[in-house]
């Protein structure tokens, strides 16, 4: 994540409160989780490299937030943010979610689980996504918390295992992926994908841009920027249509074309997903 719009004076994401701690037989010591309900205020948030896998459903009124592009975050929509991760962004909204924090312990004690290494215990960055068994998870978590734990920690080891083993089967570190782009490299990249949006991009070419293949490609770029190509292209496509919308001189259609989509249902469709806004709105709001 990086930072592209202004904001107020940067704050430190803070810390989630103590869910408890679970046991695993023949594993030694403790294995931590933690859940809280959070809400994130207006302004910049400077988040320090992760000691545990954050993972974050929203819960409250959409909000907005920019990280590389502005986003529009509904209830159910999740992030995931692996150990080691760190970067900024900027609430534009208050943002209310549910927040639960996983030790690098736990994940361990899954692949082990799994029948997996422990070198194989690591998460992929994800953000704005939806996954209904997350979403089941994560307020059973809450519920027991809010009810002070009646069920014991038998009941939350349960689910704790239960969320790391789905985040290690849908979620996993890609494997393939050794080291990271340069800043150099990264704007390479994001400088030809925002100077052909209105062409068909194609992954073999930004891929020959950096020299490695497809599928290294696809790593890296999730690794680098937090998300995958085709979600990034989306959404800088649906920055450049409001930014003609608003400016009011091109018709929807054509602003579809000049953005990149195939047509202006497209537009509309991934515009409604991203803004929470028709384009027609938005064309509305510039005259």
């Amino acid at each position: 994540m990086d930072l592209r719009d202004g904001a107020s004076a940067p704050r430190a994401a803070s810390e989630v409160g103590d869910l408890g701690t679970a046991r695993h037989s023949g594993v030694p010591g403790r294995v931590g989780l933690r859940v809280e309900p959070r809400t994130e205020p207006r302004g910049r948030v400077e988040l320090a490299p992760l000691t545990e896998h954050l993972l974050s459903v929203h819960v409250g009124p959409s909000a907005r937030m920019t990280c590389h592009v502005r986003q529009r975050y509904s209830s159910g929509d999740a992030t995931l943010l692996p150990a080691g991760f760190s970067g900024s962004w900027v609430e534009e909204e208050p943002r209310r979610s549910l927040t639960v924090r996983l030790a690098p312990a736990l994940l361990r004690l899954a692949a082990e689980d799994l029948g997996l290494p422990p070198e194989r215990a690591g998460l992929t960055p994800q953000h704005r996504f939806r996954d209904a068994r997350i979403e089941h998870i994560v307020h059973a978590l809450e519920a027991d918390r809010t009810a002070a734990r009646p069920n014991g920690r038998l009941y939350t080891e349960g689910l704790g295992l239960a969320l790391a083993v789905h985040l290690l089967n849908h979620y996993p570190a890609p494997r393939e992926v050794r080291g990271q782009w340069s800043a150099r490299q990264s704007r390479e990249v994001t400088d030809y994908i925002e100077s052909h949006l209105d062409k068909n991009l194609s992954l073999a070419r930004l891929a020959r841009l950096v020299e490695v293949s497809t599928s290294h490609f696809r790593a890296l770029f999730k690794r680098s920027l937090g998300m995958p190509v085709h979600q990034y292209v989306i959404l800088r496509r649906v920055e450049r249509a409001r930014a003609l919308l608003q400016e009011g001189t091109l018709p929807i259609s054509q602003v579809a074309l000049e953005a990149g989509f195939s047509h202006q249902s497209h537009l509309a469709r991934c515009m409604r997903r991203v803004l929470g806004v028709t384009p027609k709105a938005l064309a509305r709001g510039a005259r």
